[in-house]
């Protein structure tokens, strides 16, 4: 049975509560942080906390005041004597005992190859986990099968790595990209065949060509890629600083923005509605584009600042107004789009602000603002997080799951083999999980469970859980990876 899942509870079933929980305001850490950021005085964290709290009944039966912690023992007695009228725990009440059981135990190694691990995330509902690597492998993993391979994918035409795949809603289809205009679209589903999934030779490996003229003569890559919430598109952000949307179903592309001034590192759909696009580029520009009036206006519904350098990657709350961000100059950063500007914000003041910027890059050397209390004069973030190493590749991050944790913190893989778990609300690092030998560039955290899977440089696939001592953890270590001067090619190692 998943973990607190939040349809099981809201029907009343048994749970999973495990004991030995020390609250987390008392095992916060702030590593790798000299001042720790003052709380997010904003609307979002009164949503943030309505989402996380006890009903007023079981704070009351507690005897502890509105959105404190409330013992789980206590929550437990207000139901069976059904202290709030409702007979079972509410969504709020579910995440409010499931986020304070972190998935930090372990971890145990799901997969060890001799290659660079750059993608691993989970699908939807947390039952199948994909994978990618430097060697051209994508592996599908059955979770509720004892992590066996359902599908390993050797990559078609790959230029340097995958860059990024992408799983459609249903699970039936998944598409890949790498440094190339072509992302290819291969049929996973169960009626697929066997496991191993040589292109053209066991499975298609459908090509898709974002290039306008469909002869492949412009060459650009493709860094980021994402199926719309119907499966019918496909957003992706590329070398040739534009946003192209591609629909499967006339099998061409149907958007072409010119979006940027660099390189599109990020995009991804605001909500479900896929109205809303979220890009970031090596521009250090964060930018929202409104698909319904783009014939129209041709360009922008507005930009957000406060990154000094690239955009890796964004991560939308899924609500079209909320979203993460994580950028070279060592930043994670919140945003609401209701800030946004539909140009360069004013500047108060009678002289004009400059914003630092230095001469480095982020492939070979560290980061030269580094330690340094640098920041946007004209920073439009709601938040910024800091602690984490953003080097040598496009590293992501991500909102916890809002089933379990109702989304109370956000998460990120890191340069120094490490990743990182931050409150949203306080900024405080809660977490610093410590394994790897290699930059983890990408980690996810399991939709329902206290389940989190870091996916890095070594080779290694690391899940970590809640086990509360069931199993000895596995020797850990943390060491920062030294530049490595190889290029196989005129491109870049993102």
């Amino acid at each position: 049975m998943p973990f607190l899942d939040s349809d099981t509870c809201a029907e009343g079933g048994d749970y999973l509560f495990l004991p030995g929980f020390s609250s987390l305001n008392e095992s916060a850490r702030s590593e790798g942080s000299e001042s720790l950021p003052a709380p997010l005085d904003h609307d979002l964290a009164h949503a943030t906390a309505l989402r996380n709290a006890a009903s007023e009944d079981s704070a009351r039966l507690g005897k502890v005041k509105p959105f404190k912690l409330v013992n789980t023992h206590t929550m437990l007695t207000g139901r069976e004597f059904n202290v709030s009228k409702n007979g079972r725990f509410s969504r709020a009440e579910c995440c409010h005992v499931a986020a304070r059981y972190l998935p930090t135990d372990g971890p145990s190694v799901v997969e060890q190859l001799n290659s660079r691990a750059y993608i691993g995330q989970f699908s939807r509902d947390g039952t199948l986990f994909v994978a990618g690597f430097q060697d051209r492998r994508i592996r599908i993993y059955n979770v509720d099968r004892g992590w066996t391979v359902q599908k390993d994918i050797l990559a078609r035409n790959l230029r340097w790595t995958v860059t990024d795949s992408a799983l459609s809603p249903d699970q039936r289809f998944l598409v890949y990209a790498s440094i190339t205009p072509v992302v290819h679209l291969v049929n996973v589903g169960s009626e697929s065949g066997g496991v191993q999934s040589l292109a053209n030779v066991t499975d298609i490996h459908e090509g898709l060509n974002f290039t306008t003229d469909f002869r492949g003569d412009n060459v650009f890559g493709l860094w980021t890629v994402q199926f719309s919430n119907d499966g019918r598109e496909l957003v992706a952000g590329s070398s040739d600083k534009r946003i192209y949307v591609y629909d499967l179903e006339a099998n061409k592309p149907v958007l072409r923005i010119l979006a940027h001034k660099d390189d599109v590192n990020a995009v991804v759909f605001a909500d479900e509605s896929c109205h809303l696009i979220y890009s970031g580029s090596d521009d250090h520009i964060c930018k929202i584009w409104d698909r319904r009036c783009f014939a129209q206006r041709n360009k922008p519904a507005g930009q957000l600042v406060g990154h000094l350098e690239g955009i890796t990657f964004i991560d939308s709350r899924g609500d079209g107004r909320y979203f993460i961000s994580n950028g070279k100059d060592q930043t994670l950063k919140l945003w609401d789009i209701r800030k946004m500007t539909s140009g360069s914000p004013s500047i108060r003041g009678s002289k004009q602000q400059k914003i630092p910027s230095f001469r480095w890059d982020y492939r070979w050397v560290d980061y030269p603002g580094m330690g340094r209390d640098i920041r946007h004069p004209n920073d439009q973030s709601l938040m910024t997080y800091k602690g984490h190493l953003v080097l040598r590749t496009l590293i992501r991050c991500y909102f916890s799951p809002l089933a379990s944790t109702g989304q109370k913190y956000i998460y990120t893989g890191s340069h120094d083999g490490c990743v990182y778990i931050f409150d949203m609300v306080t900024g405080k690092q809660v977490e610093k999980l410590i394994f790897h030998r290699g930059t983890v560039r990408d980690c996810s955290w399991h939709p329902t469970q206290p389940m989190l899977v870091s996916s890095s440089w070594d080779g290694n696939l690391a899940k970590w859980e809640h086990l509360h001592g069931d199993k000895a953890p596995v020797s850990r270590f943390c060491s920062v990876q030294r530049p490595q001067f190889e290029m196989d090619n005129f491109f870049d190692s993102e």
